[in-house]
């Protein structure tokens, strides 16, 4: 029998269109199968995540890359409820942000993030950077439920 791999659920929780946009681009160019689902502040990604109103039916993700810098709730303060909730947890979340504070990085790794990346500002780097992410991510790495 054949494998036939899953389609992997991402979140993208991103309230700048360019970089929604960016990502899914640089994501477009792999040959897994995935569905991006894009929450636009805190409060939409915790609805999401929860099932909470119009999101009733959203489907769990399989990995979330977050921003930091979110109207409503932070990128800290929705990373500290996945991390806190005993259903949540075990999803692999990225911190995706245009900090490099040291701050930053270590407050998102305090919250438990499973990783930190930087977003390059030029176009080349942003693919490169993201094609870094799912090589290791998406291929090498076990996921929950994989």
């Amino acid at each position: 029998m054949d494998y036939i791999p899953k389609t992997l659920q991402v979140l993208l929780v991103e309230d700048n269109e360019g970089d929604v946009r960016l990502v899914k681009e640089a994501f477009n160019e792999s040959k897994i199968d995935k569905v991006f689902s894009v929450a636009k502040d805190g409060e939409e990604a915790l609805n999401y995540l929860y099932r909470r109103g119009k999101y009733a039916e959203s489907v769990r993700p399989d990995i979330i890359l977050l921003d930091i810098n979110l109207p409503k709730k932070n990128g800290f303060e929705v990373l500290e409820s996945i991390k806190k909730d005993d259903d949540l947890k075990r999803i692999p979340v990225i911190m995706l942000s245009s900090s490099s504070s040291e701050d930053h990085i270590s407050k998102s790794y305090d919250l438990n993030a499973n990783c930190y990346v930087t977003k390059p500002v030029d176009f080349d780097e942003y693919t490169q950077t993201v094609k870094t992410i799912e090589d290791f991510w998406f291929q090498m790495a076990k996921l929950p439920g994989s």
